[in-house]
């Protein structure tokens, strides 16, 4: 452990590690936080939550979570191919696979073992099968740009979880220019076999840089190569783009149908974490024979199936969004006046979505910028420079008043006139 001491020593020296806080009560966008360092509280107006629709504290989905503890327990304790699989699932599944024009759908813990399982299950399939042999390879392409989970999953795509030495036809794994289907055709004309098994995964909105795939264009590139599957992780999408919050084949006045009509394979992740007001993950797919692999992968048999709080959480929040799509509005009517408000005081807002990366002058160190919007304006937001380039990373959401927005600018305006320090010609 000398090696982590001394690196950590280091981490914290460089002035790299995060301000932490903790959390002690929430009412709307007002949030009561203790400093980890100094145990100052205080009460703060948060710009760095994923609850976009503010449902976390809707009564209709608390009282759900708290019908299902009196009615379940508090854990399934088991996974769902043995005896953790309770009505609330298959209800969540259904609710889902409506909502994205998807007829089969399985859930999971979270992101991360959706994403993994989906390697696992498309890539290796599950147990050797009397008189199947898989011989066929797979290509993966992956946005340079993609969350982690995705990442993670792809990288270790070659050797089915649980397996020590991988026994399946190679997994080949390359990576595309964010956003470029050019560089994307490319890459699939150069390392396409006849015989690949293709698969393409992408952020539908991407978490760091609040940009949209362009969809469209990469279903026609891959109507080319019948069969290969699109695959869009819709976390940040969910209950943010479309007119009624259904992601981003509604951004772009689609349904996944259209893929399946060019001949390319749609599967979409869902997230519970964002707009669902609770936590957990779901892959959909109109192939019915997706989902048992899914279910057996290692990262689904091999933990337990998601809580019944968390399930009927997840399940009453979409059906609030399906119920009340004003709540998708009053959204994308916040983002567009703060994206606009922001331009009017020369702030850098890069993407076009409720997630709001700010770039800021290279002279302004965005952990230092935060710390300050914090202890001086009450105005919580996140600082980004350890995981992407540095800039203010700003999520608005359904509940944010206009008065609210207009203190944020207020106080980013105020801060920058502070910090920046202008280079004077000589």
């Amino acid at each position: 452990m000398q090696v982590v001491k001394e690196y950590v020593q280091r981490w914290y020296e460089s002035g790299l590690d995060p301000d932490e806080y903790i959390c002690h009560r929430k009412q709307g966008n007002l949030i009561e936080i203790e400093s980890a360092i100094t145990s100052k509280r205080q009460t703060v107006l948060t710009f760095c939550t994923n609850d976009v629709l503010g449902l976390v504290q809707e009564q209709a989905v608390k009282q759900a979570a708290i019908d299902a503890i009196l009615q379940y327990g508090t854990s399934n304790s088991s996974c769902s191919v043995l005896s953790g699989r309770i009505d609330l699932h298959r209800q969540l599944e259904d609710e889902i696979s409506e909502f994205k024009h998807l007829p089969h759908t399985q859930l999971f813990l979270n992101a991360w073992m959706a994403m993994q399982a989906l390697m696992d299950g498309f890539c290796h399939l599950a147990i050797p099968v009397p008189g199947f042999q898989h011989t066929r390879e797979t290509l993966v392409l992956t946005d340079v740009l993609n969350h982690g989970c995705i990442v993670s999953a792809v990288v270790n795509a070659g050797t089915r979880s649980g397996k020590v030495f991988g026994h399946s036809p190679r997994v080949r794994v390359k990576a595309y220019r964010h956003c470029d289907v050019s560089d994307m055709a490319r890459k699939l004309q150069r390392y396409a076999r006849p015989d690949d098994r293709i698969l393409v995964v992408s952020d539908a909105v991407f978490s760091m840089d609040g940009d949209i795939a362009p969809l469209p264009e990469m279903i026609e590139v891959l109507q080319k190569y019948d069969g290969s599957v699109l695959v869009m992780d819709e976390a940040h999408a969910s209950g943010a783009i479309g007119a009624t919050g259904r992601g981003i084949y509604e951004h772009f006045g689609i349904l996944p149908q259209h893929a399946i009509e060019k001949g390319v394979v749609p599967l979409i992740m869902t997230t519970f974490s964002k707009f669902a007001a609770s936590a957990g993950a779901a892959i959909s797919s109109h192939v019915a024979e997706l989902k048992p692999l899914l279910n057996v992968s290692p990262t689904s048999i091999g933990t337990i199936s998601l809580p019944a709080p968390t399930t009927a959480a997840a399940l009453e929040s979409i059906r609030q969004v399906r119920k009340y799509p004003e709540l998708v509005q009053r959204l994308q009517t916040n983002t567009r006046y703060l994206r606009s408000r922001l331009a009017e005081e020369d702030f850098i807002a890069i993407g076009q979505t409720n997630v709001i990366p700010v770039i800021l002058p290279p002279e302004i160190n965005p952990k230092i910028f935060g710390r300050q919007l914090l202890e001086k304006h009450g105005i919580w937001a996140s600082p980004i420079w350890f995981i992407a380039k540095p800039r203010m990373r700003i999520t608005v959401n359904a509940l944010h008043t206009t008065e609210e927005m207009e203190r944020l600018v207020a106080g980013m305006v105020a801060i920058r006139d502070l910090l920046y320090k202008p280079t004077i010609s000589a």
